[in-house]
């Protein structure tokens, strides 16, 4: 799919927001929602997505819901490092199948990295045990910042 488009609200992201699909979660605001993602490139890999509106990319959302998400953003990569002790942390989002977005409804991956261990491939991994989900969410929940 190309950066343009329109809004399908059937996404699994949307089926999300709406209670519609489960998800296991580390946060939540009145606008965004941070949860584990099923499919992890590492330990610790969190979503983090607007719960309002019809954003595909970032291109489709307005600046100040963007800022509440980018917040949420920052405090939860900043909980992934101080709850896991990763040597990094990548914070993506992908606009357009060409740059491997996958789901279009706005999303930031918070992945922790360590030294020596590689990334599974975007889409690609395992599905995560949901138990495991559940003890890492609350890990990086309990670091959680104001």
């Amino acid at each position: 799919m190309s950066i343009e488009g329109i809004y399908d609200d059937a996404n699994i992201f949307a089926k999300i927001v709406r209670g519609e699909a489960p998800a296991v979660k580390v946060h939540e605001t009145e606008s965004v929602i941070a949860f584990m993602d099923i499919f992890p490139q590492s330990t610790g890999h969190v979503l983090v997505i607007p719960k309002a509106g019809a954003a595909r990319n970032i291109f489709d959302i307005e600046p100040a819901a963007l800022s509440d998400l980018m917040h949420v953003v920052q405090r939860v990569a900043k909980a992934a490092r101080a709850a896991l002790q990763p040597d990094g942390v990548i914070v993506l989002q992908a606009n357009g199948q060409a740059a491997g977005q996958t789901v279009y409804h706005l999303h930031f991956h918070v992945i922790p990295c360590w030294a020596g261990q590689p990334l599974k491939g975007h889409g690609h991994g395992e599905m995560a045990a949901i138990d495991d989900l559940r003890k890492l969410a609350e890990t990086i929940a309990a670091s959680l910042e104001d």
